[in-house]
């Protein structure tokens, strides 16, 4: 089987390309699942239910979110009802949303378990994501033995730290949030499928999505300025993951599409 990993969507610009190039990239990948992180969809803060639809009909299996996950107040009905979007799982367990969802390949053959967690170092995590990633992970597997875990979170070490925990359990640890992506993908000893972060989706000639020279002022002179999204150099980048029946990686590779 084989599983496409989109890196933070941002703003229009990243659905836009993910709109043009996913139906085609489907078809030359020949990808059973493809799932994306959409926590930047909404000009950069969070994601709406009309932004969700349309990265599903563009052919997105599931939505993985992050920090902004509970930016746009309207998606929280969505994030209640539909199993295609999950949210961190350590999140607050009332908060609306679940963090995991298992979905099926569309010729109905093969089951994908999501899990999304939440890093907790510079970032608000309601809960340990060390303390819940092994539970979660067994719980998928009751599933299913394929599970993808997007640990989104911003510091390297931590990341690393929970590829090593699930080395062995889960098929794929992702990382997202940095919107750089890292040139370390490997398959860990236990079968795993590892990158630290999978980059950003989205408007490459910027400062992480954001127009440079808004973010250039801000620094050169500490005053606030309001985030725009970038438009320029637009990238898919990601990560494609092969994997057997048993759930163990075979190969992974980080992919960079230009729009």
């Amino acid at each position: 089987m084989r599983l496409l990993f989109i890196a933070d969507v941002f703003g229009r610009a990243g659905r836009r390309v993910i709109e043009e190039r996913l139906p085609g990239i489907r078809r030359e990948r020949e990808l059973d699942f493809v799932v994306a992180n959409g926590e930047n969809l909404a000009d950069g803060a969070g994601i709406t239910e009309r932004g969700a639809l349309r990265l599903l009909e563009s052919g997105v299996d599931v939505i993985t979110l992050g920090n902004h996950a509970f930016r746009q107040r309207e998606v929280y009905p969505f994030l209640r009802s539909d199993p295609r979007i999950v949210r961190p799982a350590n999140m607050a367990a009332a908060a609306p949303g679940r963090g995991l969802t298992v979905c099926t390949s569309r010729d109905g053959s093969h089951r994908l378990a999501v899990v999304n967690l939440l890093g907790s170092l510079y970032l608000d995590a309601h809960q340990n994501p060390f303390a819940v990633a092994e539970a979660l992970v067994e719980q998928a597997q009751a599933e299913t033995p394929a599970v993808l875990v997007d640990f989104h979170a911003e510091a390297t070490s931590e990341k690393v730290a929970m590829g090593r925990l699930l080395d062995g359990r889960a098929t794929a640890v992702i990382g997202t949030h940095t919107h750089v992506q890292t040139s370390d993908a490997r398959i860990l000893a236990g079968g795993t499928a590892y990158l630290t972060d999978a980059g950003m989706t989205g408007p490459h000639d910027s400062v992480i999505g954001v127009r440079a020279d808004v973010i250039l002022s801000r620094f050169q002179l500490g005053l606030p300025a309001r985030f725009e999204p970038a438009e320029g150099g637009v990238q898919l980048e990601g990560a494609v993951v092969d994997y057997g029946a048993d759930g163990r990686a075979s190969a992974i590779e980080a992919v960079r599409v230009p729009a």
